[in-house]
Parts: C-alpha cells; sequence; structure tokens
C-alpha cells in the first residue's frame, strides 16, 4: 500500500458485504492493511444521507473507488 494515500472503508455493524470487503482487502494488501480507516456510518449524519444502504464503501484519497464488492483491478492501480 503506498503509504501516502488514505484509505477509508464506510460501513455498517452487521454488514456481510462490508465484512466480505475487509477480508478481501486483508488478503490482497497483506500487513499493509493495517493503514486501513474503518468508518461505520451510522455514527455520522451526513455519511447516511450521502452513502444510504450504499455500502460498503472503498475510499482511496476520498475518491470512490468502489461500493459494494471490491474491485480488485481498481485497488491495485493504487498500490
Amino acid at each position: 500500500m503506498n503509504e501516502s494515500h488514505q484509505w477509508q472503508v464506510l460501513s455498517r455493524a452487521d454488514c456481510s458485504l462490508c465484512d466480505t470487503m475487509l477480508l478481501e482487502l486483508h488478503q490482497l494488501l497483506g500487513a499493509r492493511a493495517a493503514g486501513i480507516q474503518v468508518l461505520d456510518i451510522s455514527e455520522d449524519a451526513d455519511l447516511q444521507r450521502k452513502y444510504g444502504s450504499r455500502i460498503p464503501v472503498l475510499l482511496i484519497d476520498g475518491e470512490c473507488v468502489c461500493t459494494y464488492k471490491l474491485d480488485h483491478q481498481r485497488v491495485r492501480m493504487y498500490l
């Protein structure tokens, strides 16, 4: 993982798609996945309005890279 990038996963409790995306990210990135910030959108009214049920969302440097499922090809562009 390029240390200069900010990686965030927008998530919600009890979200199986979120769990799957995080698992796949950890498998892809290995120990480098420790830098991923996971944000629970249920704790942020602005994020709830913006993303609603369209989660999980992977943001890299604030840019939406993928939603629902991990796009391995797009993620590799940031490595």
